[in-house]
């Protein structure tokens, strides 16, 4: 079973999976032609024979590996670690790889969902979406999302479907009198429901 089917409940279903935009790797990208650039041109200007120029050689090698771990392949890995997933019961949001963070908002306890786009983030199909919670931690940023205002009106969907879920009888509030009423009360006897007349 993969991520983040594991994690889900029996009658939950992701609809949306998502990673930071792509945007963010932009900076990592540029950084690697740099570095490489320079290490290129460090060799190229290195003694030409000797002890020294291995010496050197060996130094420039080191230096670039540890700038391309620390600005290209850093900043790749926490991208392809950071999940946004939206579910039909909740907002999962998990980070990192060595140090793990993760939150899971329930849709019934989201009061509001907003995004912002700079005019880059409206150029490349991006933006930052705010979840704002009932809870100790309240509001909770996602940024770099793609297509936030789309992520937005889905979220709204979603709690607007998870209202209606958590409303039908199967959840414990009974219709009002009427047919249903009386079908309800035939399926579930010992509820203890009160009738309002």
């Amino acid at each position: 079973m993969a991520y983040p089917e594991k994690i889900l409940a029996e009658d939950e279903q992701v609809v949306e999976r998502l990673h930071p935009h792509w945007i963010t790797l932009v900076p990592a990208t540029l950084w690697f032609l740099v570095i490489c650039a320079a290490a290129g041109f460090g060799i190229a200007k290195a003694p030409d024979s000797g002890t020294a120029r291995e010496a050197a050689v060996i130094a420039i090698v080191v230096a670039a590996v540890l700038l391309v771990c620390w600005l290209t392949l850093g900043p790749a890995i926490r991208w392809r670690t950071t999940h946004y997933i939206f579910t039909t019961h909740r907002v999962l949001i998990r980070r990192g790889v060595l140090r793990r963070v993760g939150r899971d908002i329930s849709l019934q306890r989201i009061n509001d969902v907003g995004f912002v786009q700079s005019l880059w983030d409206r150029i490349v199909g991006a933006g930052t979406l705010t979840i704002e919670s009932a809870g100790e931690h309240g509001q909770e940023t996602l940024t770099d999302v793609p297509r936030s205002d789309d992520q937005q009106q889905l979220i709204n969907r979603l709690i607007e479907q998870d209202g209606e879920r958590r409303s039908r009888p199967a959840y414990g509030v009974a219709p009002q009198r009427g047919d249903e009423w009386d079908e309800y009360r035939q399926d579930y006897p010992t509820r203890g429901f009160r009738e309002h007349g």
